[in-house]
Order: structure tokens, then sequence, then C-alpha cells
């Protein structure tokens, strides 16, 4: 079962947007994540947060009042916390995020952080990236342009092995630790894969527009 939650800052364009919506079994707006996904014309199914961001309280009538989970401004966690939160309470495996993109640094680093956690999400599609978390022997296939940039960063406690195919600078052998990375390697023919053999890992690539 897959869920996403729709959260503020730069998201994926509508059209992009409603092909994410059209493949999910749940649908989150956290705060102003509502005003994107009616911009896409994507009805949410549940909407979270303190809607200090929402342009319009107004837009909350014409959803069931049992579907909107209001919270104080000063509360324990995030709306994106709270949308992941309700997602996982539904019984989503599958968790993504969209949007969140540009912005203030620590709203970023926040939400990267969350990929450090047991309950980790799927996958992170703001304006411009396609953000993945694979782990322990999940693996990554994706057919962009040649050329096309890859960045890898460990997540967790390790330890951490990776296995690729297709790309400049193989992964295989790489002496993985807390603080390594993989920037900027290149996609060298178009199609790669990535596999996690041992550990988590988040993998960067340019958002793959239509």
């Amino acid at each position: 079962m897959r869920g996403i939650v729709c959260i503020g800052g730069e998201g994926p364009p509508p059209e992009f947007l409603q092909r994410l919506a059209a493949g999910a079994d749940l649908i989150v707006a956290a705060d102003s994540g509502l005003m994107a996904l009616e911009d896409a014309g994507v009805s949410a199914h549940w909407i979270v947060g303190d809607m200090d961001s929402l342009d319009d309280a107004g837009r909350l009538e014409k959803y069931p009042p049992e579907r909107v989970l209001r919270y104080p401004e000063d509360k324990d966690y995030t709306d994106t916390e709270l949308g992941l939160k309700l997602l996982f309470e539904q019984g989503c495996q599958e968790t993504w995020i969209a949007g969140g993109g540009g912005g203030r640094i620590d709203h970023l680093l926040a939400i990267r952080s969350l990929f450090e956690r047991d309950r980790a999400p799927s996958r992170w599609i703001t304006a411009r990236d396609d953000i993945c978390c694979i782990e322990n022997g999940a693996g990554l296939s994706r057919h962009p342009a040649p050329g096309t940039l890859v960045s890898v960063f460990p997540l967790g406690p390790g330890p951490w092995k990776a296995r690729s195919a297709g790309l400049t600078w193989p992964l295989d052998d790489l002496p993985w630790n807390r603080g390594f990375f993989g920037i900027s390697n290149r996609a060298e023919r178009g199609d790669f894969s990535v596999t996690a053999e041992k550990g988590r890992f988040l993998l960067v690539l340019p958002l793959d527009l239509p």
C-alpha cells in the first residue's frame, strides 16, 4: 500500500503530481501541501497540520471535518512528520513525500533526517530532484538520459555495501562509512541500477519530467 504526503515548499509540477497521485492508495496534505494538490486537481484523503501556511482556511470547508486533523502551532512534530505518521497508521508500507524543496536549510535537513529513522520514507520528490531510499538487499533501476547525475549517500548506522551497474564509477568496492558519499556519479549510457547489499542508502537524481 502506497501513501503520499504532499507538503509545502517547492514540489513537482501539477501534471507530475497528478501522475504520482494516480498511483497512490492514500494521499495526505500537510498544511500548504493542500494548495499544491488542489492546483493539480487532486483531492486529499486527509489534511493534517497547524495550517499556519495555508493561504485560505476556507479551503478546509469542502472536506469532511473528521478528515481534517488540526494541531497547534507549538507542537512536538512537524507537519511532514504528522503526515507520515498518519500514512504509517493507515497501513502504508511505502511512503512518499512530494514537495519540500527550496526554502530554509533547516527544513531540508529535517526532511533528510527522516530517512535515518527506523520507519523511513521511501521517496522524496521536489521540483527538481527525485530522492529514493533503498536498504538491505533492495535495489533501484532507472532509465534516464545518458550522462544523468546520480549521487549516493549512506544512511543509518551501517555497515554499508552497495553494488551498481551502468554508472561511470562503480560503487562495489567503495569504503562506505559515516560522512562518506558518492556525489555526481553518472549514468554513462542511461540505464543503471544500484543495490543496497548491506545498510541503507539515499540516491539523488534529477526529476525526470516528461
